[in-house]
């Protein structure tokens, strides 16, 4: 398995977030993002998982909830990564892929997209 610290995959995170472009991180609304070592154990191989209400499923109702959770998972990406390259790929997809569901965006069209 490559070797990464906690911090130096927590920049690598930082660094895929500020890739996405200003016109959308400005539309993101009340999410906040985190990462663990080792996501659930029901699903070992989780590299990330939103947890919250799509900007689409939104309503009136929406007020004084939590934020939405995108939770980004190093054990499982430096299992599947065999480079400091591929996990900077690996963690740009992952941040990406749930930040789309932040939009709505299902994992259909984000497999179709290259985002899966």
């Amino acid at each position: 398995m490559l070797e990464m610290t906690r911090e130096e995959f927590e920049e690598l995170v930082a660094e895929a977030l500020d890739r996405i472009p200003p016109e959308l991180t400005r539309l993101m609304d009340n999410v906040a993002v985190f990462v663990e070592d080792e996501p659930p154990a029901d699903d070992p191989e989780l590299l990330g998982l939103y947890e919250g209400t799509p900007l689409t499923d939104r309503g009136e109702w929406y007020a004084g909830v939590l934020p939405d959770r995108i939770t980004v998972y190093r054990g499982p990406t430096l299992r599947i990564c065999e480079s400091r390259e591929d996990v900077v790929a690996e963690t740009e997809i992952t941040v990406v892929h749930e930040i789309a569901h932040h939009f709505g965006i299902d994992d259909a069209r984000l497999h179709a997209l290259g985002y899966g």
